[in-house]
């Protein structure tokens, strides 16, 4: 009789737990104990802070992709945009941007798009202008730029503000959403440029370094969105710098998007006899972030 009892409430415990396993399911329906959905993975995405610390890794991982940039700048009232498309190889740290300029302030002409080449620790420019002939390079250090070269040359080198992010400090994650078409994860956080710089690679530490030391603050907020790879898709990063010349802040926001990913990148760096050795003039009117910034 005894060992009839206890058999009898063995299966009975059995059948609990097998009842409380259908009843856990059933209200995470959706969430997933068979099939994952969305939000089993935002709950399994992690702490947004590491995620985005991690952003510029997974780009590196992925290998390349093309990009679009904006750069906008907003100053007493005026508000300036300059667009670039190109692609960027993210293992060798080499990118290829045709830069387009705004028109002249009466609209009556345009600018011919500027070439850029991206590469560790220096930023190539072919239609400078301001006295370079048009068949020269002009090379610039980015670690010379008071801006580490994240808004001097009329575009944010991709790889360099996908490197931002590892200097977060603070990171919300704020839901689903879709960035061309692709399903991705917002979060809006903000980073210190200091940070960012010791962690970055070697080719982005130095100019890194200078921006933090060169921007009204080294704080820069953020949007991030992250596809389901941990891939950028879209960033979004707000710089501030001194005027020098009323002493007055800029503000400045530089946008990439990042898409199709795996794209064939071939970028071919000046010879020496292809870099421009004279003096450059600072074109009138010309702004901060245009192209702007001296050679090395």
């Amino acid at each position: 009789m005894v060992g009839r009892e206890r058999e009898r409430q063995r299966a009975k415990a059995r059948t609990v737990s097998v009842v409380v396993g259908v009843v856990v399911c059933g209200g995470l329906a959706g969430t997933g104990c068979s099939g994952e959905d969305a939000s089993v993975q935002e709950a399994r995405a992690g702490d947004p802070v590491r995620e985005l610390e991690q952003a510029a890794d997974r780009l590196v991982a992925a290998g390349s992709s093309k990009a679009r940039t904006a750069v906008e700048m907003a100053s007493g009232g005026t508000r300036v945009t300059i667009r670039g498309e190109g692609v960027y190889d993210f293992r060798e740290r080499l990118g290829r941007l045709k830069v387009r300029l705004p028109q002249d302030p009466a609209g009556t002409s345009e600018h011919r798009p500027i070439t850029e080449l991206l590469a560790p620790g220096a930023l190539f420019m072919k239609n400078r202008g301001a006295g370079v002939p048009d068949d020269k390079w002009v090379r610039v250090a980015t670690a010379s730029l008071s801006d580490g070269n994240l808004v001097t040359g009329g575009a944010t080198d991709p790889f360099a503000a996908a490197e931002v992010l590892r200097g977060t400090r603070t990171a919300t994650y704020v839901g689903r959403t879709e960035v061309a078409g692709t399903a991705v994860r917002h979060y809006r956080g903000t980073a210190d440029l200091a940070r960012a710089a010791r962690d970055a690679s070697d080719g982005n530490k130095e100019a890194l370094a200078a921006a933090a030391e060169g921007f009204a603050t080294a704080e820069v907020p953020f949007d991030a969105y992250l596809d389901d790879a941990g891939r950028i898709r879209k960033l979004r990063h707000h710089f501030s710098f001194v005027n020098g010349r009323d002493a007055g802040t800029v503000a400045v926001s530089s946008t990439t998007l990042l898409y199709d990913f795996g794209a064939a990148v071939r970028v071919r760096l000046p010879e020496d006899e292809d870099i421009y050795a004279g003096k450059i003039a600072q074109e009138p009117g010309e702004a901060r972030g245009a192209g702007a910034g001296g050679k090395d």
